[in-house]
């Protein structure tokens, strides 16, 4: 359990370690997706700044695991309103979006699994 708690955690950080370079290099991609979402651009340095502080918490997780079991639930949260947000613009261009949640979902799982539910 501790290999796979180790290697999600550490995907699901590195993961968003690029979404928030991603976001404060204002990618392409990146301004593509808010232009699809009618978001404006400015918007994208403070989601990165989110993103970069969940993964910080995540690997924070390994000394105190109360912080990576919050910055992963806080993850869910965020994928889950970005994809409502996806298709609420009727984007269905989500994978990524999955993909992430999908990361975060299995850190968190594996997290509760090693640690238990109280850390």
């Amino acid at each position: 359990m501790l290999a796979a708690y180790v290697t999600f955690t550490c995907l699901a950080a590195l993961a968003c370690a690029y979404a928030t370079y991603a976001s404060f290099t204002h990618a392409r991609f990146v301004a593509d997706t808010a232009q699809r979402l009618s978001l404006p651009e400015l918007l994208m340095a403070p989601f990165g700044a989110l993103l970069g502080m969940a993964g910080a918490g995540l690997l924070a997780g390994f000394a105190l695991p109360v912080l990576g079991i919050a910055a992963a639930s806080g993850l869910i949260v965020y994928f889950v309103t970005a994809l409502a947000t996806h298709l609420r613009a009727r984007d269905f261009q989500i994978t990524w979006a999955f993909t992430y949640l999908a990361l975060a979902v299995a850190a968190l799982a594996t997290g509760l699994a090693y640690h238990g539910p109280l850390g």
